[in-house]
């Protein structure tokens, strides 16, 4: 019993360190996609070489996460074979269907459409190049469509049937799975966060740049404000809808998760009796994973309105909850009883990291209204002048003070550990279940794997991963601190797909097909 403990308990720790790792990158590669696509988008409709700059810039940073995406979403797919071979034998055939839907589809989008537009800026038209992006940014969102669509079949199997002769789960209808309400909700809910971590994350390195400006205007260029101004608007604007989208989306996930997995509810709010109405805590002092709280802030009747859209219904507690599984499932009641104080903590941090966020993207969205950055010269004339003329400080409004500016680069982080926590809160949720009332996390490890190579395996994966997260790290501070090189230009003629225009052009080799 102990090993078989242990053998799961270094399997949850390898995948979880591995995908919350990896999902650091996720929702920037999804944000900053469309980003620099609107951004191209504009450049290619109003010519201005702000928007230029801004689209050579983020896109820079954009290809930095997106390759250190890929490699550490490689090892996701190797672990269901390395740790969770039984798992990936009983449920393979319906599991297995998304995830090969995003390899053939999604990532054929990304691959193929982000060679054409790293390669393409000087040989595709401007309206193609541009839709490259568009494509890329397509094949992101399928990608998260489609692995989602997997996870939330996990959450909550649907279009599927066990077979009577080796006892595994055969994919039925592929339809319930890609759109069954678990699915539509997970997917709203990650994409509103992505966008909400992508602005954040150009909203923070925007001010930064014109922080440095404001601190030091004789050494700027006027150009490179005027691609970081631009920034740091579009960032604030996407944060606010996203911020906004992403309360809705959350709510709407919640109504779902209490019809289908009640336990994931109550544990939210450490709730283990029933209540009508249910309060939900802001914050509690005291061992909430025994209910015992010494000091507890509550909002009455604020869970029964994420349960049931009122503010007055009964929400089953965790007691109940664990007695009614254990009644349909069998065992003990406390086998159905996940980590109280992991989840309590994770859903409030998860709130509380990515609202702060959306409070400060609405602050600096009214503060720099009305084009406030600027003296009134430097307004009127196009974006490319010489030199930088910043108003007095006083001038400037509340947003362009010192702490106003670190503010915004603070919280440029807060997104991203608010998906970590909201990730390890819908996992730790579903405990003791790896699939919901069909498997348990407890019969899904390797049976063959010893305890000595999960320990090898995972000392070794955190390493790597400890060492790509310094090379990460270091590339996007380097190109995030050097700004927009505003030096570089557009194509100074729109390249067309035209072949060669004489025979001695026809005997040039294709330099950039290498």
């Amino acid at each position: 019993m102990e090993l078989a403990l242990a053998h799961e308990t270094i399997a949850r720790w390898q995948f979880g360190v591995t995908t919350v790792y990896h999902f650091l990158f996720v929702p920037l590669t999804i944000s900053l996609a469309a980003l620099v696509a609107g951004l191209e988008t504009a450049w290619v409709r109003t010519g201005k070489q702000k928007y230029f700059h801004a689209t050579k810039f983020w896109g820079k940073l954009f290809l930095i996460n997106i390759a250190m995406g890929v490699v550490t979403g490689i090892v996701q797919e190797f672990q269901f074979g390395m740790n969770w071979s039984d798992y990936s034998r009983f449920v393979g055939d319906v599991f297995g269907a998304p995830l090969a839907m995003e390899a053939l589809i999604a990532f054929f989008f990304e691959s193929t459409f982000i060679g054409l537009w790293i390669f393409g800026w000087d040989k595709l038209p401007k309206k193609l190049h541009c839709a490259c992006i568009w494509m890329v940014a397509i094949g992101t969102v399928l990608s998260a469509y489609f692995i989602l669509a997997a996870n939330s079949w996990m959450q909550h199997p649907n279009g599927y049937t066990i077979d009577p002769v080796t006892k595994k789960a055969r994919l039925t209808d592929i339809g319930k799975v890609l759109f069954q309400d678990t699915t539509l909700a997970q997917v709203f809910h990650t994409l509103t966060a992505s966008f909400l971590t992508g602005a954040a994350f150009m909203v923070g390195i925007a001010s930064y740049h014109l922080w440095k400006a404001k601190r030091r205007p004789e050494r700027t260029d006027g150009r490179q404000i005027a691609s970081m101004r631009t920034s740091l608007r579009v960032g604030l604007a996407v944060a606010v809808v996203a911020g906004l989208g992403t309360a809705v989306s959350g709510d709407t996930l919640a109504k779902v998760m209490f019809e289908q997995q009640p336990m994931k509810m109550a544990s939210a709010e450490a709730l283990w009796d029933t209540q009508a109405p249910a309060p939900f805590s802001i914050f509690a002092i005291g061992d909430v994973s025994k209910g015992h709280n010494s000091v507890e802030l509550q909002v009455p009747g604020i869970l029964s309105f994420l349960a049931k859209s009122n503010f007055h219904d009964a929400v089953p507690g965790i007691n109940d909850t664990a007695r009614a599984e254990a009644a349909k499932y069998g065992g003990n009641p406390q086998d159905y009883i996940p980590n109280i104080f992991v989840t309590y903590w994770g859903f409030r941090l998860m709130m509380g990291f990515g609202m702060t966020s959306f409070v400060a993207a609405l602050i600096g969205l009214w503060t720099t209204r009305k084009r406030r950055f600027l003296a009134p010269e430097f307004r009127t004339g196009e974006e490319e002048v010489p030199r930088l003329m910043l108003t007095r400080t006083r001038e400037m409004g509340p947003f362009l003070t010192k702490w106003s500016w670190r503010i915004g680069i603070l919280t440029m982080g807060f997104p991203l550990i608010a998906n970590s926590f909201g990730w390890v809160f819908t996992e730790m949720g579903r405990q003791p279940w790896s699939v919901f009332g069909l498997m348990t996390t407890a019969d899904s490890v390797s049976p063959n794997v010893s305890i000595g190579m999960q320990i090898g395996a995972f000392a070794t994966f955190t390493a790597l991963y400890a060492v790509l997260a310094v090379v990460e790290v270091r590339l996007m501070v380097k190109y995030a601190k050097a700004g927009p090189d505003v030096e570089e230009q557009p194509p100074a003629k729109d390249p067309t797909l035209r072949g060669p225009s004489s025979d001695e052009d026809a005997d040039q080799p294709l330099a950039f097909a290498y």
